[in-house]
């Protein structure tokens, strides 16, 4: 019997739902922290993303976003930031020591042999953009673009009123281009950092734009008890985040490596 074309299509995203991602462990130098990896079905070299989840923990939500990704071409790696510290999840500071981890997970994605060379692109959930901000600022030459989805820009850590005026040092440091996607209903202090970074960075020459999603609210893209307009902004801020990182990893229009 022959399968409908729409009935096949469907049976093989459910198949590429399901297929386990790689894990293994990187070295800090001083402990090992556990990566998972998400691998287009094509062959490589692919081009490179750094996943950074956030304070909620990494999981499944954060691995079918990894899936979406290499659905599109890139090979995805992602450092567990909390485990190999031992940090609960939902941590209300920011520990510095976990930056140790994602460095580590930077330096383990580019020394496969399955990516392409030269900068990785960086896709940051919540607290993962505060991280990406101080990996870009300490190795520009490693991070070709940033995408944020409701990011941190400024360090959790700085008192009340750096909360309320001010924005990470960072910002005034970092040369990656980056794409910031936020709900108009996300809280309003993160969206008045999310906005006072957009105009440090415009300020500076530095390639950036805020896309603003009407009506979704923080995490549109993971919630279980999403909006049809949550829906459609999750869509969307996934085709901008692919858009977004083709362009500034120079990557051709099917997302391969320049030859």
């Amino acid at each position: 019997m022959k399968v409908p074309l729409l009935v096949a299509l469907q049976l093989f995203a459910l198949g590429a739902a399901a297929q386990p991602l790689e894990t293994y462990n990187v070295s800090t130098g001083k402990y090992d922290v556990p990566v998972e990896v998400a691998k287009p079905a094509r062959p490589g070299p692919h081009p490179p993303v750094l996943y950074i989840h956030a304070r909620r923990g990494l999981e499944d939500e954060d691995r079918a976003h990894m899936r979406e990704l290499a659905a599109q071409g890139f090979l995805v790696l992602a450092p567990d930031w909390q485990k190999a510290n031992m940090i609960e999840r939902w941590p209300d500071r920011h520990y510095p020591e976990s930056e140790d981890d994602v460095e580590a997970g930077l330096n383990a994605l580019l020394a496969r042999k399955d990516v392409c060379k030269g900068a990785v692109g960086v896709v940051g959930i919540s607290r993962g953009p505060y991280f990406a901000l101080r990996l870009a600022a300490k190795r520009p030459q490693d991070i070709a673009a940033i995408v944020s989805y409701y990011g941190h820009f400024q360090n959790p850590n700085a008192p009340e009123p750096q909360q309320l005026y001010s924005v990470a040092p960072e910002v005034g440091k970092i040369k990656a281009p980056l794409l910031m996607l936020i709900g108009d209903a996300d809280f309003e202090l993160r969206r008045i950092v999310n906005g006072r970074a957009f105009y440090a960075l415009w300020e500076r020459g530095v390639p950036v734009e805020l896309q603003m999603y009407p009506m979704a609210r923080r995490a549109f893209d993971f919630r279980r008890d999403a909006s049809p307009e949550e829906k459609i902004a999750t869509r969307h801020a996934r085709q901008r985040a692919r858009d977004w990182l083709v362009r500034h990893m120079k990557l051709g229009a099917d997302a391969r490596c320049a030859a």
